[in-house]
């Protein structure tokens, strides 16, 4: 709702515009949470539930690696889902380690925040 005239008008619409695309790039910083899985998996079945709480701090990419695209990671990860890796690096596997993972989360937001 604007209430401005002539150029306050165009100031107001000038500066949401850049506050909506500040919102917008900033969640594109979110940290991607890769999920290794397989269908059935109930470990990582249980593990996005533990993750819930957690869902607006990362971006969940899940990878299932009995897929054909996917044949390396089944080679490694086969026995060991689920396996988590945050931006590209393993983080955690078999279940979730939330102290481990909130720890990680931190450390990446506060670096976000040092570069903003």
């Amino acid at each position: 709702m604007f209430w401005f005239q002539g150029n306050s008008m165009q100031l107001a619409k000038s500066s949401f515009g850049l506050y909506l695309r500040n919102l917008s790039a900033s969640k594109t910083t979110l940290p991607v949470l890769t999920l290794f899985t397989k269908d059935p998996c109930p470990l990582c079945d249980e593990a996005k539930e533990v993750l819930k709480p957690y869902k607006n701090r990362f971006i969940l990419q899940e990878v299932d690696i009995t897929l054909p695209e996917n044949s390396a990671w089944y080679e490694r990860y086969k026995f060991d889902i689920p396996v988590f890796h945050l931006n590209d690096q393993f983080l955690m596997k078999h279940r979730v380690n939330t102290s481990k993972l909130e720890k990680q989360l931190l450390k990446f937001e506060q670096q976000v925040l040092q570069t903003d």
